[in-house]
């Protein structure tokens, strides 16, 4: 076990699932960690070279892909051409994809919840997981959002 006392949450889950965390591993998972833009790849290789510049793209798809494996980050493909990344969260929660920005709102809504139940559970099924992605333009944009025949 790590005996640094600012190792992330991420960190402890790999050590606890058995695999050996080098000193590149430890940057990549804390700077996953540290995120809240749901970055690709490449921006995890560009923030984590920062900290240390020895880290190589390929160790960062390489680790990326190992922290998969063992079901500790989320991989998800917003609809932009690239693989993004999250821990898993300790609580579900939803995507609503800004598709002009590429902007990522993570959020979580009761009623939505529900509602997913009550449909598996007319269709003959028990929900046991599910994965929600919206995507929008902002209404307050300078372009509309209305439909042509509603201006």
């Amino acid at each position: 076990m790590s005996d640094s006392a600012d190792a992330s949450h991420l960190e402890h889950m790999c050590e606890r699932s058995g695999m050996r965390m080098t000193e590149q591993r430890r940057v990549i998972a804390r700077v996953l960690e540290g995120a809240t833009d749901h970055p690709d790849v490449e921006e995890l290789y560009r923030r984590a070279s920062k900290i240390d510049e020895r880290i190589s793209l390929s160790t960062v798809y390489r680790t990326v892909n190992l922290f998969e494996e063992a079901g500790l980050v989320a991989k998800h493909d917003f609809k932009d051409g690239r693989a993004r990344f999250e821990p898993i969260p300790d609580e579900h929660h939803d995507h609503l994809i800004d598709v002009r920005s590429g902007r990522v709102i993570e959020f979580r809504n009761e009623e939505i919840e529900a509602i997913q139940e009550v449909i598996a559970r007319k269709l003959g099924y028990k929900l046991v997981d599910h994965r929600l992605e919206l995507y929008a333009v902002p209404l307050n944009d300078s372009g509309s959002t209305e439909p042509d025949d509603q201006k």
